[in-house]
């Protein structure tokens, strides 16, 4: 049976016991550390698959931050526009109400004027409302791009006023809305859709009296402007034959001819007009004429209301204006209120996503605190074993130390 003997020397068991006591003070110098920065991932080496997840979590995390911020601002930018359709509708109640006024029958001439200048300064408010900016300096109402004063106008007929962009409504995103409103839709008329035709007595005319221009059909419209006028009116037996021509008023050629046998003093109806019907009431004269002009935005009603208003010359006129104006402004106001509506859908759907992204920022702070962040209950006992451990090892090396041959020959 043979036997193995090692021998170890002193310089060894010294070398052992000192790579043991700064193992044990690098290990507890680690925990120290974790317990300052309340991290159990201080740098990339101690997990890299928890350092990963937590970068990845902070990149995300900082992704929300940035979305929110140009929410924010996007947000503030539409709850503005939402506010400046506010003040456009008030003006044109405001308007509105004037305008009943002017129809009062106790009016002279010169005070339906004075009535037209105040309606003249709402006019120039809306307009100025229309074209009101951010506080970036961008137009309220650019649509999809526009210029900085998105409408122009008055311009030469047939179209007075115009929108200087892009027509359009830009879509929202998970995380975004848009930065402005569809000012087009809001401001502007299309003769097929809204058919917004300001029809107007001619000077002089007296004995008559229309109703609003309808669409018949409406697909058949063109947005032109007509002028009819008498050509032949005999009466007989109760009835009243009429006989008439209808101009295009921008171009001046002839559009079609009528010819209408009704009771007298009652109505007949103009159809003749490209997909317009128009009804007149009372017996007309070979002087009497009728307009009928295509109004291609909100603002051209208001001035159309003002200038009818302005230059009525009896109340019979007046009548004839206010209640056209009153029809056309009732249909503007309709189109800023829809798209009143659809800035306070944005500012919803802006609350939406600010909600949805606060829950899935802080899912992202879990997961980062997950990855990354230090159990302190344990940590604190993780370092309080370590130092103890520590000094157990210190303790030790001293009494090893002291076993010599020296010390026992001293």
């Amino acid at each position: 049976m043979t036997s193995s003997l090692t021998r170890l020397g002193s310089a060894n068991t010294y070398d052992n016991a000192l790579r043991n006591l700064s193992m044990r003070q690098s290990a507890l110098s680690n925990l120290q550390e974790n317990l300052t920065s309340g991290k159990k991932v201080v740098r990339a080496s101690d997990d890299p698959t928890g350092a990963a997840q937590a970068e990845r979590a902070m990149t995300r995390i900082n992704r929300i931050a940035t979305d929110q911020r140009a929410l924010e601002s996007q947000r503030n930018s539409i709850a503005m526009a939402e506010g400046t359709l506010g003040d456009v509708t008030d003006a044109l109640q405001n308007f509105r109400e004037l305008v009943v006024s002017a129809g009062n029958g106790v009016l002279s001439p010169a005070e339906r004027k004075s009535i037209a200048i105040q309606l003249q300064g709402l006019r120039d408010q809306v307009f100025s409302l229309a074209n009101r900016k951010d506080s970036n300096g961008q137009p309220l109402f650019s649509a999809l791009g526009s210029a900085l004063a998105p409408f122009v106008g008055p311009n030469a007929p047939p179209q007075d006023y115009a929108f200087n962009g892009l027509p359009g409504q830009s879509a929202s995103s998970e995380v975004a809305i848009p930065f402005a409103l569809d000012g087009d839709s809001a401001f502007m008329l299309q003769t097929n859709r809204d058919g917004v035709y300001n029809v107007s007595l001619g000077s002089g005319t007296t004995n008559l009296k229309t109703g609003p221009a309808t669409l018949n059909p409406p697909t058949a419209a063109t947005g032109a402007s007509y002028a009819i006028s008498f050509t032949s009116v005999t009466a007989a037996a109760g009835n009243t034959t009429a006989s008439y021509d209808i101009i295009d008023s921008g171009s001046g050629v002839p559009v079609a001819t009528g010819t209408k046998t009704y009771s007298t003093g009652q109505s007949f109806t103009v159809t003749e007009m490209p997909g317009l019907s128009l009804t007149i009431t009372g017996t007309p004269t070979l002087t009497d004429t009728v307009k009928v002009e295509s109004s291609p935005s909100l603002f051209s009603v208001l001035d159309d209301a003002i200038s009818n208003i302005g230059s009525a010359s009896s109340n019979a006129t007046a009548s004839q204006a206010v209640s056209q104006a009153l029809g056309n402004i009732d249909i503007g106001m309709s189109r800023v209120s829809a798209v009143r509506g659809q800035a306070g859908d944005l500012l919803n759907r802006a609350d939406r996503i600010t909600s949805n992204q606060e829950a899935r920022g802080i899912q992202l702070e879990a997961d980062r605190s997950r990855a990354e962040d230090l159990d302190m209950v344990k940590g604190i006992a993780d370092f309080q074993n370590q130092q103890t451990g520590y000094q157990a090892a210190l303790q030790s090396y001293a009494q090893v130390q002291k076993l010599s041959l020296f010390n026992y020959i001293s």
